[in-house]
């Protein structure tokens, strides 16, 4: 299995476990946003669901470790946490979305 194989074995059960919406939600805004912080993030989910800080600094936690297709970069000590997703990636998000969403 390949390495953009896996990775997409794993975008689809982190989708497939999703019993809220927030999950698909989340990866969508991946695919928009393309840079974001933690409370960038919640700002945006926040809006359409009840999800705190500490589950969305989870989610993406999960991802960037488990899943693999973000990196991250900190100016300073002082900054927070800048979340990119890799660029080679992005068409996989997108996949795995149209995948779901045909189910």
């Amino acid at each position: 299995m390949s390495l953009k194989e896996s990775i997409m074995s794993r975008l689809e059960q982190f989708v497939a476990a999703d019993t809220t919406g927030y999950r698909k939600k989340f990866l969508g805004l991946f695919v928009k946003v393309k840079e974001f912080t933690v409370s960038q993030m919640h700002d945006l989910l926040s809006e359409e669901y009840q999800v705190t800080r500490n589950e969305v600094a989870s989610m993406i936690g999960y991802i960037q470790s488990k899943v693999g297709i973000l990196k991250s970069r900190k100016e300073s000590y002082k900054t927070p946490t800048v979340y990119t997703v890799k660029d080679e990636y992005v068409y996989l998000i997108k996949n795995c979305l149209k995948s779901v969403n045909a189910i």
